[in-house]
């Protein structure tokens, strides 16, 4: 009887997994194709002397992977860029208010160059923010050259596309090097779910910043169980007596207060 259930079982298993993977194979092909289905993240891609970043890479993987791989992207610290041209869209969204702001008013908003513009010279609102947004297109102008000319700007990652999703899952799946701590690959993620700055942080820096985290969680779990037990043990009148015994007489009173009344 144990035999004939367990063979149920196992039928009824492989059918239900059958039907399983039908359905997300069939999902699969009507959905449209998605570039992140087909790109792998490389990290702690190896230092060479001959090679760059890039010629590394697409050398490695067309050893590697001749026959799925199609292009890749490398990795370019560009924090100190994005931060520009967040500062310029700032502007932008100043200058739109004090010009909104002077078209109702009739008269030049005037501001004050210091601090959160609480302090420093006044000057005329608008005629600042031209002169900033002027000043920061110049240094995201030169932040770009920059960026694409430093070779210490280059990350040793990239981004790596292949021709069909079998070529990719292969690789994000698979150890690509003897030396585990190098050629690591992952799925990639979308472009929206990309956090960009993280992907300038050194990998040896990254393991460090989660190797921190994990002591700091298990040290908070451990100090926090202390004050959780005290009072966890204060959940009783027994317990309250023993831990804090100059508090019986009034224990007492509240205990029998309600036979009382």
């Amino acid at each position: 009887m144990a035999c004939a259930f367990t063979f149920w079982t196992c039928f009824s298993l492989r059918n239900e997994y059958a039907k399983v993977a039908e359905m997300r194979l069939h999902y699969l092909a009507l959905i449209n194709c998605r570039p992140d289905q087909f790109t792998v993240l490389v990290r702690n891609v190896p230092p060479d002397q001959d090679e760059s970043v890039s010629e590394a890479v697409e050398h490695f993987f067309l050893v590697n992977h001749p026959d799925h791989y199609q292009t890749h992207q490398v990795v370019i610290n560009a924090n100190k860029l994005e931060k520009l041209v967040q500062e310029k869209k700032s502007k932008k969204n100043w200058l739109d208010y004090y010009q909104l702001k002077f078209e109702r008013k009739q008269s030049r908003p005037m501001t004050k160059t210091g601090f959160l513009g609480l302090c420093g010279e006044k000057v005329d609102a608008i005629d600042h923010q031209i002169a900033e947004i002027d000043r920061l297109t110049k240094e995201i102008a030169e932040e770009r050259k920059r960026v694409k000319s430093d070779p210490k700007c280059i990350m040793p990652a990239a981004f790596v596309s292949f021709k069909t999703r079998w070529g990719a899952a292969v690789c994000a799946q698979t150890q690509q090097s003897r030396n585990p701590t190098l050629w690591l690959t992952d799925w990639a993620s979308e472009p929206r779910d990309v956090y960009w700055d993280n992907l300038a942080i050194p990998y040896v820096s990254l393991t460090i910043r989660k190797l921190i985290v994990t002591v700091a969680f298990f040290f908070l779990t451990f100090f926090f169980v202390i004050p959780v037990t005290f009072v966890q043990s204060l959940a009783n009148i027994e317990g309250i007596e023993k831990r804090a015994p100059f508090l019986e007489p009034i224990i007492e009173v509240y205990v029998f207060m309600p036979v009382i009344l």
